[in-house]
């Protein structure tokens, strides 16, 4: 199948199966969206507790009884993604494990990142950069027969690495009908890319998401995102959702509400700059004007001065809010 092919087959929605309400309706969760104070044991935990809140879904790393949590979200209705790692130098053997389990579990795709951190804070020079690139394209090579061999699709993650132009190019080069994204609506704003833009490049490919939404503020060396209750920030949610819907109409949309501190983006300094060969003023001036039109009225909410309880609440208030928004505004 050509990549043409593939486009074409995913928009009628035939490149992957979803389980549940066939028309994608319901907000699930990301496992993410529980690191910071209540980070369940396991997926059965975890899916039981996205149950009680009204999720349509998890996304979720596959610990625990697989069969067993096949049943339940069969049972519940609910869709399941599982979160794996790329085979690394070559050894394929744990990532074929995780493709097993995910078959297991009945996963409609896994969700994978090529680099846990963040560009502009993992590279010190352009040279890491570009062995990187190198070393994450031979990873999803050695992916792909294994994708291909279990009919499990991949979804891989915009994770503040590559810039939008970079992942729809990638996804371009290759032919396999098992590889996609995973459309974060909020992490390439840290890159410098509109964040409407990121969503139109990369939605003929997305299998899967996360939806959040963004708050930002000026400080000295550049400027802070937060991830902030569905509704409180500035992104164009019904927009973004739709450039999905239209090109995509089987994703499910997967709530990641991470509650912590904004994270820096020293777009103002030289070190950010150092990986990003292809990006220019134009980017920086592009992305100051949205932080000065979009910047929060009151400071974004941060949450290492409170208590584990505190920040508990948070955690559990934000998630609530945020599926509570989906449904109310969003048709989700």
């Amino acid at each position: 199948m050509t990549r043409r092919e593939f486009v074409r087959a995913a928009g009628a929605g035939l490149a992957i199966t979803a389980q549940g309400n066939a028309t994608g309706a319901g907000m699930g969760i990301a496992w993410t969206s529980y690191m910071t104070a209540a980070k369940p044991k396991d997926a059965i935990e975890f899916l039981t507790r996205c149950q009680d809140l009204g999720a349509a879904g998890i996304q979720t790393p596959l610990r625990g009884d697989l069969r067993q949590l096949r049943a339940q979200a069969e049972q519940f209705g609910m869709y399941v993604e599982g979160m794996v790692q790329l085979p690394a130098n070559g050894e394929t053997s744990a990532f074929e494990k995780s493709i097993q389990d995910a078959k297991d579990a009945g996963a409609r795709c896994v969700r994978a990142a090529a680099l846990s951190g963040r560009r502009y804070e993992s590279f010190a020079a352009l040279a890491d950069w570009r062995k990187f690139v190198g070393d994450s394209q031979r990873n999803i090579q050695a992916a792909l027969p294994i994708l291909e061999k279990y009919k499990m699709p991949l979804a891989l993650e915009n994770h503040k690495d590559w810039t939008a132009d970079e992942m729809a190019a990638l996804l371009q080069s290759q032919s396999s009908e098992y590889l996609g994204v995973c459309l974060d609506f909020g992490n390439n704003i840290s890159l410098l890319d509109d964040p409407i833009r990121t969503a139109e490049l990369l939605a003929p490919f997305t299998i899967s998401t996360h939806v959040k939404d963004m708050g930002v503020e000026f400080y000295n060396d550049g400027f802070l995102l937060s991830e902030v209750v569905l509704g409180q920030g500035f992104l164009d949610l019904p927009r973004m959702l739709s450039l999905v819907r239209v090109r995509r109409p089987s994703t499910r949309f997967s709530l990641e509400m991470i509650t912590r501190d904004p994270l820096r983006v020293p777009c103002l300094t030289d070190k950010y700059w150092v990986a990003f060969p292809e990006r220019n003023g134009v980017f920086l001036a592009r992305t100051m004007q949205l932080v000065q039109k979009y910047q929060s009225a009151k400071p974004l909410p941060r949450i290492s001065g409170l208590s584990p309880d505190a920040q508990l609440l948070a955690e559990q208030e934000n998630v609530r809010a945020s599926l509570h928004y989906a449904k109310a505004t969003l048709g989700l």
